[in-house]
């Protein structure tokens, strides 16, 4: 098999036109996004719920949504790492954390604010998709530390409790403004939506929204 530009895990064959559609995501691959969300969704949730005053009394039961929280945080790692039993997950792993010279025209072109699609080539994953999944791995994993720190206090005595919930605290809004910016362009793009759901796009889109990604796998021989 081949490899698509700007990776180096060679190409799928689950990308090939199946019904007029062509397969995006493996049922492994939407399980761990879905998994992850949940997850997500729980700690965002149940933070809120601890650090916003009104809704804090409204929602009471303090020690239960701390105990939520701290576990729905402890477990997020979990999705990810059961996700690399599956080959899909660990070649969509690579082309995310790497960048070919499509993104940095990508990137030019959204700087600009140029948005035909002819101005925007991408692989599997564009280039804010890439840049997305780095910063939010690399948030949680300080998120996780700063939790533990202020969950076991003598974990690193060497660091105080102040610093740590002062970390956690900022980098939660960060998230959480990230996380609806997310969201937002998730809901901007119903078929890309519907390949996370599915695991399956029109062609037309992937070849309009991803180009880089799905042209030289038609060319791949059975």
């Amino acid at each position: 098999m081949t490899s698509t530009a700007g990776s180096t895990a060679p190409t799928s064959r689950t990308a090939r036109p199946e019904n007029g559609r062509v397969r995006r995501f493996t049922a492994a691959e939407r399980m761990v996004h879905r998994g992850t969300g949940a997850l997500m969704l729980l700690c965002v949730v149940t933070a809120a719920c601890l650090y916003i005053g009104p809704l804090a009394q409204a929602v009471g039961r303090r020690h239960l949504m701390v105990t939520v929280h701290e576990w729905s945080g402890i477990l997020l790692p979990a999705p990810f790492l059961l996700g690399l039993l599956s080959p899909a997950f660990r070649a969509d792993l690579r082309r995310l954390n790497r960048f070919a010279s499509y993104d940095r025209r990508w990137l030019h072109a959204v700087r600009r604010r140029l948005d035909e699609p002819a101005d925007r080539p991408a692989g599997k994953f564009n280039a804010g998709q890439k840049l997305y999944a780095g910063w939010i791995a690399g948030a949680v994993l300080v998120m996780m530390f700063t939790g533990l720190l202020m969950w076991i206090t003598h974990f690193l005595p060497g660091i105080s409790r102040t610093s740590a919930i002062l970390v956690h605290d900022i980098l939660a809004w960060a998230i959480a403004v990230v996380l609806v910016g997310h969201i937002r362009k998730a809901y901007q793009d119903p078929e890309a939506r519907r390949g996370m759901r599915t695991g399956y796009v029109d062609p037309v889109w992937a070849r309009r929204e991803h180009s880089e990604w799905l042209r030289p796998e038609l060319r791949e021989k059975p």
